[in-house]
Formats: C-alpha cells, sequence, structure tokens
C-alpha cells in the first residue's frame, strides 16, 4: 500500500533519551474550566474552600465536555476569568497549596463491568486527547457506528516533541494494558499501533510485546509530517480513507493518542484523575531541555526557569510544535490537559510574502492532495461555489503548504479562514 506524502523535516528530536522528570510541587496552581474541545465547567468549589488532590472541581451537564480535577491539596484562593492562546474564555480556579498533597476520598478504582459504565468512567476521569486537539475521549469511544479497528496514534511527527515517546518507553505495559482495556470493553477485533520509523527501540519494544497476539500490528510509518494527522494515519495503517463530511468512526477505526491510552489503564488501576501532564520542554532559548511531569495549573513561566531558560533572548514561546502549535501571548498561562510542549526560541522567521510564482509545491507536499494556491485564489475573490470543488474543509491546517511555499504565502492560514465561509448543514 502506498503510503501519503508530506514534508521531509529536521525532527531535532533533542530530549528523545531524556527520562521523565517530576517538578517540584508550585506554590499555586491556577486551573481553567475549558482545557478540551467542548463546552467549558462550571467551578464546584469556592473561594476559601479546602480541596484535595484528584477532586473535581469543575463539571458541566453539556453533553460534549469532561470534568475537571485538581491535581494539588490546598485553599481555593481566586476564581478568575482565563482567556486561551486561541481566545476562548473560561472561569479558572486558583489554588494555593498546602504541600501535602492529600489525596481526596473521591479517588476510587472505578467499577466498569459494561460497555455503558466503562464510557461514564472514561468521562469521570477527566480524559480528553492528549496529542493536542483534546476531544473527549469518552465521546470518542462511544461511536454510534460500528467500528473494527483501534488506531493508537504513536507517530509524533512534530520536530521537538518527545512527550508521546517517553510514554512509550517509559510506559509500555501501560499502553499495552490500555489497549487491551479498550479493546475489551468495546469489542475492537483488531489493533494497529503506528509508530513512526525514527523511533526504532519503540518499535522493536511493542513489536516484541505484542508478538503473541495476532490481532496487534505494530505499523512502521514513514518518517515524515504530518504522519500522525488523523486522516493521514488512518490510510497508512489500514488504507481507509474518511471521505469529506465523514468522521473516523464511519469507516469503522477510533483513533487514540498513545499517551491517552497509557493514562487509561493507570486510571482504571488506581482511579486518579487526569490531572498531571508529560511534555516537552526545548527550544534554542533553554539551557536544559527536558521531559517534565507537572500537575497541570503549573505557570510556563515555572517550567522554562526550571530547564533554565535564557529569557532575554526569548523571541517567541509556542505551545505544541513548530507546525501546529500556537503562539502563547503570557508566559505566566497555566499548563493545560493538552499540552505537550513548550518551546522558546531566540528567533523565528519572518520573511516578506510575495506573489505565487506557481510552482505547484504546495499541492505536492499536501498529504491529501488539496490545491492550497488554487484555495487562496477562491478565497480572495469569495468564490464560496469553487471553495466546495476544491474541498478546502478536507484541510488539517497541518502547515505543511505554507512551510514550503517559496513566496512565504500564509496558505493554510487562508484554507481556516475559507472553512468558516463554507455554509454549514
Amino acid at each position: 500500500m502506498k503510503k501519503l506524502g508530506g514534508l521531509k523535516l529536521n525532527h531535532r528530536k533533542n530530549t528523545e533519551n531524556s527520562v521523565t522528570v517530576e517538578f517540584p510541587l508550585p506554590k499555586k496552581v491556577r486551573i481553567p474550566m475549558l482545557m478540551n474541545m467542548g463546552a467549558p465547567c462550571e467551578p464546584l468549589v469556592k473561594v476559601g474552600d479546602e480541596v484535595k488532590v484528584g477532586q473535581k472541581i469543575g463539571d458541566t451537564e453539556a453533553g460534549f465536555s469532561v470534568p475537571v480535577h485538581s491535581g494539588v491539596s490546598g485553599k481555593v484562593t481566586a476564581l478568575t476569568d482565563y482567556t486561551n492562546a486561541m481566545g476562548k474564555t473560561c472561569k479558572e480556579v486558583e489554588i494555593e497549596t498546602d504541600g501535602l498533597q492529600t489525596v481526596s476520598d473521591e479517588v476510587k478504582v472505578p467499577v466498569a463491568e459494561d460497555k455503558e459504565s466503562f464510557i461514564k468512567a472514561v468521562r469521570e476521569s477527566g480524559s480528553c486527547g492528549l496529542g493536542g486537539a483534546g476531544f473527549p475521549t469518552h465521546i470518542k469511544l462511544n461511536p454510534k457506528q460500528k467500528v473494527d479497528t483501534l488506531i493508537i496514534n504513536a507517530a509524533e511527527c512534530e520536530p521537538y516533541i518527545t512527550a508521546d515517546y517517553r510514554e512509550m518507553i517509559e510506559c509500555p505495559d501501560d499502553v499495552i494494558g490500555g489497549i487491551e482495556l479498550i479493546r475489551s470493553k468495546l469489542g475492537i477485533s483488531q489493533v494497529k499501533l503506528g509508530i513512526e520509523k525514527n523511533k526504532p527501540e519503540a518499535i522493536k519494544n511493542f513489536t516484541k510485546l505484542t508478538e503473541s497476539d495476532s490481532s496487534v500490528e505494530v505499523v512502521t510509518l514513514p518518517s515524515s509530517y504530518p504522519q500522525g494527522a488523523e486522516k493521514v494515519i488512518i490510510y497508512n495503517t489500514t488504507g481507509r480513507i474518511v471521505k469529506e463530511g465523514e468522521l473516523p468512526a464511519d469507516e469503522g477505526v477510533i483513533v487514540m493518542n498513545v499517551s491517552t491510552v497509557g493514562f487509561l489503564y493507570r486510571y482504571f488501576q488506581t482511579g486518579m484523575p487526569l490531572v498531571t501532564r508529560r511534555l516537552t520542554v526545548d527550544g534554542n532559548a533553554v539551557g536544559e531541555p527536558k521531559n517534565i511531569r507537572t500537575v497541570i495549573g503549573t505557570s510556563f513561566r515555572e517550567l522554562l526557569e526550571y530547564c533554565k531558560t535564557d529569557f532575554d533572548s526569548v523571541k517567541k514561546v509556542i505551545g505544541g510544535g513548530p507546525m501546529m502549535g500556537m503562539s502563547i501571548p503570557d508566559i505566566d498561562m497555566p499548563v493545560v490537559k493538552t499540552s505537550n510542549a513548550l518551546l522558546a526560541v531566540k528567533s523565528y522567521d519572518e520573511r516578506k510574502t510575495s506573489a505565487c510564482i506557481r510552482c505547484g509545491r504546495c499541492v505536492r507536499v499536501c498529504p491529501i492532495g488539496l490545491m492550497p494556491a488554487e484555495i487562496d485564489r477562491a478565497y480572495k475573490i469569495k468564490d464560496i461555489d469553487e471553495l466546495k470543488k476544491l474541498k478546502v474543509t478536507l484541510c488539517m491546517n497541518c502547515g505543511s503548504c505554507t512551510y514550503i511555499c517559496p513566496a512565504n504565502r500564509k496558505l493554510a492560514e487562508t484554507n481556516q479562514l475559507a472553512k468558516v465561509l463554507i455554509p454549514r448543514n
């Protein structure tokens, strides 16, 4: 089966052999009530309340949402408004830690005797996609369609990020346990574990761990970007194509990030909800790049200080990878559930944009065969019918077209603006 194309990037996996270190407990945390796709939670605590580790501090009756828990014990000192890097606002709970890390009585090993109770427990865990998108896990695991294949996304194709790789190296039994848990509760017959070929140790380990189970296949993927994009990894592991307007479940598959799978196994063993996050801290302004596990709500500034960042030289801080990450407007913003990397760089490309030279490079690197230059032209004249014909809604915003364009045109950004013009049914 021919694999979908993409970019050949210098992946700069500087921290791939850096064992995860536990970050010291911060003096205070700020925990937003929205850290995933969907509706924000409402705080369940008020100023002056004492909270404990694993206690639920935010929830909502909205279906497309997940609850929020505290990763620390201490006192609630403030309830404020919070605006994330995408401009969305919600409430935020500030907690002054007491250093005791007393575990809440709410933390109990969940009982999941059937699919319904399993899905309910997954929601109570606070789990969402840890690859960066933040899709609520309990919704992903409860599709209306019949699903026969579980795809574990272990590609981690963005430069710098090694958080998922360390999950595979440090917690392989948790990943295997999570796979077995999900497969048994959902009645899934086959599993594809997709790993890029630039991670030979992980491929070797998981091939050995799964050699006695013919229903689990370790698929070695090309080391190219965006190998971890959902539609790309579905095609490159199964040959199935997710068509325009379809969900992966429409093609009989569920795709889950490898760190999410590992977390779910630990949750069903301990009852501890999602209250910590492993993330990579790197970039040429960082003196000691590391993989760090910290409680959710820790400020980015503290992590950068811990990694001996040269703040005087920093020109940009990025949450996530350099291709799809978001510029951080304030380094005092907190670590959230979807934080998988923090990059501090001394310089970044501010090249001037010029006219399109019709070279076609953007078309050649698009993993799903879109025509970004034509989309750009149609967007400028607001030709909605042409944008529909060009299938702009299929764009996954991987940024490959912008990266490769010799005229430095912001094609990926235009694609996203063009999507807004397409009426929703």
